[in-house]
């Protein structure tokens, strides 16, 4: 059997060099990796053979990139750069304000950072640790913050200017990261009086909360007019784009002159700046790989975990339902989490669960489906709708999901139209609840068990010996507390 390492190639907020995709490509074609993978964080993804990985690694050494083999230490920032200019609609953000931003990070963030125009619903806003989001006042952004292994999220006091988000982000994520190893308890009041007794920052107050648009995901494949323009966004079913294609699209780049290639959190390219008379030679280039555009929008509105075929084939399985029964989706988009702790983004999640374990070896799974609160993907806050169920069972039930969304939606135009509507609910199932300790916010769920300890699944907390530990940092059994587990995303 040959060994494999999965390798991570970070481009900060999703913008590629059509000449620096262009060498690392090429590189690792030589490294025969054959097709690349985007991921939800709009970074690059490969897959290279154990015995190719030294010839790769010395290559990349020339390259003025960041890239991580088999870990994934430095998360990449993520943004909404993607989408500005052609589904923009924020009154001052433009693309030089995202380049001065990622200008200040002079240093490789170990926090998740998200830069996002309040104005877009095409990017999440919430899925980092710091997540700073455009205010309506010019050259201020909000900044919420959320603690690793915490679904908490509080909002920075100040908006903090432009020029200061850099800055304010390595101050932020130092404090946070010494407060962690500190086994301190990341109080909002105590960090913001700290990094800012270290610094001074150029900020205003911020007075309420963000405003974020309604959630619907704008169509983002294929040509499309803007100005007198055009963009093209590729989406691959399998979420695999071959080399060759992408060395013949970088190179359609260069000789076009266009600058910038963007990955979005869907896994997917958009190519901005097309001008009229190079729209034969981008269509020859699709049709020379067989490169299809125009998929249904609700294959379009899902995603899935990096690194891994298995969410992508049930994603690809419900979808063919969609397709049979001609389901509505609007509004609503999918996440599939196959693994434990991992992070996908969605209205509705399709969480695997382990139902029978020998060892660490799962061997029968279900699948549990739960809705975020008012269908908003960008809530922190997940109900169970329907719990254990079998694939076969589960597109099904996610139609029934989706028509419940739909019923929903069009009797709430109803009342806007001033007629009665009668009264329909989603009533959640109660949620379970699970074992956290407050000093590293590691979480004991009964279902799982510990594995490392030797706890089996479906074992109880009370049930645990009185000189259980925490299995991070060590913290007794006592002292850890009751929480509800409301939401999907862990980090």
């Amino acid at each position: 059997m040959r060994d494999y390492y999965n390798l991570k190639v970070n481009f900060p907020a999703g913008i590629l060099s059509p000449g620096t995709l262009q060498r690392l490509l090429t590189m690792a074609y030589e490294a025969r990796v054959r097709q690349v993978r985007f991921g939800s964080r709009q970074q690059l993804l490969m897959t290279v053979h154990y015995e190719d990985m030294r010839l790769l690694e010395k290559s990349l050494k020339s390259l003025p990139i960041h890239y991580e083999m088999a870990t994934d230490y430095y998360p990449n920032i993520i943004s909404s750069y993607c989408g500005e200019e052609v589904f923009r609609s924020g009154a001052w953000l433009r693309e030089s304000e995202y380049h001065t931003v990622l200008d200040q990070f002079d240093y490789q963030p170990r926090l998740k950072v998200n830069l996002s125009d309040s104005a877009q619903s095409f990017t999440p806003f919430f899925t980092s640790n710091l997540n700073f989001i455009a205010s309506p006042e010019p050259h201020f952004w909000y900044l919420y913050v959320r603690p690793k292994q915490s679904n908490a999220v509080f909002r920075w006091r100040d908006l903090i200017y432009t020029n200061d988000i850099g800055r304010l982000a390595k101050a932020v994520e130092e404090r946070m990261l010494k407060m962690a190893k500190e086994d301190e308890n990341i109080e909002e009041d105590k960090l913001y009086r700290l990094v800012n007794a270290e610094q001074h920052f150029v900020t205003q107050p911020a007075l309420q909360d963000v405003e974020l648009p309604e959630f619907s995901l704008p169509y983002y494949e294929g040509f499309n007019r803007y100005g007198q323009r055009s963009w093209l966004g590729l989406y691959r079913r399998d979420e695999q784009f071959s080399i060759a294609f992408l060395l013949d699209l970088c190179a359609l780049c260069l000789k076009t002159r266009i600058g910038e290639i963007c990955v979005t959190p869907w896994k997917s390219l958009i190519i901005k700046g097309i001008e009229e008379k190079d729209r034969a030679a981008w269509s020859y280039v699709l049709g020379k790989h067989n490169i299809n555009v125009r998929h249904a929008a609700n294959e379009l509105a899902w995603q899935t975990e990096d690194h891994t075929d298995e969410g992508t084939a049930l994603k690809n399985y419900v979808v063919r339902l969609f397709e049979k029964n001609d389901t509505r989706t609007f509004g609503l988009c999918f996440g599939v989490q196959t693994r434990a702790k991992s992070e996908v983004f969605g209205s509705v999640l399709v969480r695997k669960r382990p139902l029978l374990r020998i060892g660490r070896l799962a061997i029968f799974s279900v699948y549990d489906l739960y809705f975020t609160e008012n269908f908003n993907p960008n809530s922190r806050t997940y109900f169970l709708f329907e719990k254990g169920l079998l694939r076969y069972h589960l597109p099904n039930q996610i139609e029934r999901l989706c028509r419940k969304f739909s019923a929903r939606r069009s009797l709430e135009g109803m009342a806007v139209d001033g007629l009665e509507a009668p009264k329909i609910e989603l009533t959640p199932a109660p949620l379970p609840v699970v074992q956290q300790c407050p000093h590293c916010f590691t979480v004991y769920d009964a279902q799982y068990g510990d594995a490392q300890r030797g706890i089996a699944p479906e074992t109880s907390f009370d049930a645990l010996p009185s000189d259980y530990t925490c299995a991070t940092c060590e913290a007794p059994k006592t002292e850890m507390v009751d929480i509800q587990l409301d939401t999907s995303h862990s980090i």
